[in-house]
């Protein structure tokens, strides 16, 4: 195994990770609750596999109609679904999920598992036929898969937050579809061989960026007041 492309697949998700890991500068997350969402989130890929595989048999459609049915419906809620069960099952409930930030550092550790494990399974399998698949995929497949996350931590905050169930019902749903919707249409894109739609590929990819980077710096500047109000009301307190 060349050891090059173990480093080429493994470099997009640590350089991310370790990016999001700084950003949550004021209440950091246990270290081992981080590492266990991203080992849940590689080992997800087997289930996923067999779940694809499984979607695929039902593919009944043809053209433009089985690119989406596969990018939205294989690949987008497949995945997705996976990625959340992890959060949910493993940092949701936990008492360190004290601040809104917190949903998309879980989130987004789970999706860098899980992109990992991908990333190395498509650079190895096809490095033979298309050496530059490792590159194109750190700058686009592994980024994506971090700012979905960033989207579905985000209406994950905005649930475990909620004053009611049926708005933590409604924000969970969010958190499932909008990310569901955006993975189908960066997937659709590129599997619908429509030249038309590749002109749109760099524009939908800047847009999630935006979005995405809009989302994480709201839940900053929040953790950052958050922080500040704590720390004044202990400066008044030994006063």
């Amino acid at each position: 195994m060349d050891l090059r492309l173990i480093v080429i697949a493994l470099t997009p998700a640590i350089a991310i990770g370790l990016a999001i890991y700084f950003t949550d500068r004021y209440d950091k997350e246990p270290a081992l609750l981080l590492l266990k969402l991203f080992m849940l989130g590689a080992f997800s890929v087997l289930p996923v596999i067999a779940v694809e595989r499984t979607l695929m048999y039902f593919n009944i459609f043809s053209g433009l109609g089985a690119s989406a049915y596969t990018a939205f419906i294989v690949a987008g809620l497949t995945e997705e679904s996976f990625k959340m069960t992890v959060v949910l099952k493993t940092a949701y409930y936990k008492k360190y999920f004290n601040e809104k930030l917190d949903g998309i550092i879980y989130a987004v550790f789970a999706a860098l598992g899980f992109a990992t494990i991908e990333n190395l399974m498509y650079i190895l399998g096809s490095y033979s036929i298309n050496p530059y698949v490792g590159i194109s995929r750190g700058i686009f497949s592994v980024p994506a898969h971090a700012l979905l996350a960033v989207t579905m931590g985000y209406y994950l905050s905005l649930a475990k937050f909620s004053y009611n169930r049926q708005i933590e019902s409604n924000y969970l749903k969010k958190a499932l579809f909008i990310p569901v919707f955006f993975h189908g249409c960066f997937d659709f894109i590129l599997m619908a061989d429509v030249p038309s739609l590749l002109v749109l590929f760099i524009p939908y990819v800047i847009y999630l960026w935006i979005v995405n980077l809009r989302k994480l710096n709201q839940y900053y500047q929040d953790s950052k007041e958050r922080y500040k109000a704590s720390h004044q009301s202990i400066k008044r307190t030994d006063s």
